[in-house]
């Protein structure tokens, strides 16, 4: 049987509706290496925290979806081998097999939105595969945050990716996207991907104001893009960026590396062709969005107290 279980701390603290941040496992079992993504999941939740906000980090351990894992999950998921990556569609297939898993952006959503989460902090988003013209290669989380009502900031959506392609799809399945402080979309390493916004936001307030209008419009289905850029000066140098990406995009035809297994292999390859430099902006995205995404869940909470 499927079973979802809460940590103790994320069901007192959506019992008594206080701001919950919802966090993914897959950065920590497939996007970074060990034992880094253990320090970092524990600074990313620490960073909710102080900010005010109650981490929820999402996975499966032996087949129970858990909605706030525990220290010792999350070291479970970030060493042992073997963790499965679970996407939506995967959920109830490696829950019957009663498998360890970490979930995406995409399950992560939906499981957030359904135990009542508002808010969901990442470090980039999946999108439209280049050539996808001819491999209909796109990520599930465009589809699931088009009927997931859930508000996600992100670092916009991995330079590996075709970027315009991917913000036609989130317009064309209804996806809310605003530029955190910027009318240009970030490019995740990169604070500029090359593309204008039409909507911008400026502080963590008006963010919860975009959500409480939605949700007093009726608006049931689909989910809020922030896209937050880091600094221009804590970004991955541009020209050193489009050159490992151009070398890395080489090495994923000549060895045949397609579909999700595409996202791990190129982020192995920025790290050693830039010396560690790319997971150092990868922590930066992570920590930066968790603290924007608790301030969020901090003022929608108290929005949603004083609202009529």
């Amino acid at each position: 049987m499927l079973e979802i279980r809460y940590g103790n701390e994320v069901r007192e603290a959506l019992a008594d509706q206080q701001p919950v941040v919802a966090l993914e496992s897959t950065l920590i079992a497939h996007g970074l290496p060990r034992p880094r993504n253990i320090e970092v999941a524990a600074e990313t939740e620490q960073v909710v925290r102080d900010h005010g906000a109650v981490p929820a980090t999402i996975g499966m351990i032996k087949g129970d979806i858990v909605v706030g894992l525990d220290q010792d999950e999350i070291a479970h998921l970030a060493t042992a081998d073997g963790v499965a990556k679970l996407s939506v569609r995967d959920l109830a297939v490696a829950a019957t097999a009663r498998v360890d898993g970490a979930t995406t952006v995409a399950s992560t959503a939906a499981l957030a939105a359904q135990a009542g989460i508002a808010v969901f902090a990442t470090g980039g988003l999946g999108g439209v595969h280049r050539d996808a013209n001819q491999t209909f290669d796109e990520s599930a989380d465009l589809s699931t945050l088009s009927r997931t009502p859930i508000t996600v900031v992100c670092a916009g959506v991995k330079s590996i990716l075709d970027v315009g392609a991917t913000l036609e799809r989130l317009e064309t399945l209804g996806v809310t996207v605003v530029g955190y402080r910027s009318r240009r979309f970030p490019g995740f390493y990169l604070t500029d991907s090359g593309f204008d916004l039409d909507w911008s936001v400026e502080s963590p307030e008006q963010v919860a104001e975009v959500m409480l209008a939605r949700l007093m419009h009726g608006v049931q289905e689909g989910g809020i893009v922030v896209a937050n850029p880091l600094p221009a000066d804590e970004q991955l140098e541009p020209d050193l960026h489009d050159r490992v990406l151009a070398d890395g995009l080489a090495m994923l035809a000549n060895e045949g590396i397609t579909g999700k297994a595409v996202t791990p292999r190129l982020l192995a390859h920025f790290h050693e062709a830039t010396g560690g430099a790319s997971l150092d902006v990868n922590v930066r995205i992570i920590v930066h969005n968790a603290a924007l995404a608790a301030q969020i869940a901090v003022a929608y909470a108290r929005l949603r107290l004083t609202a009529p």
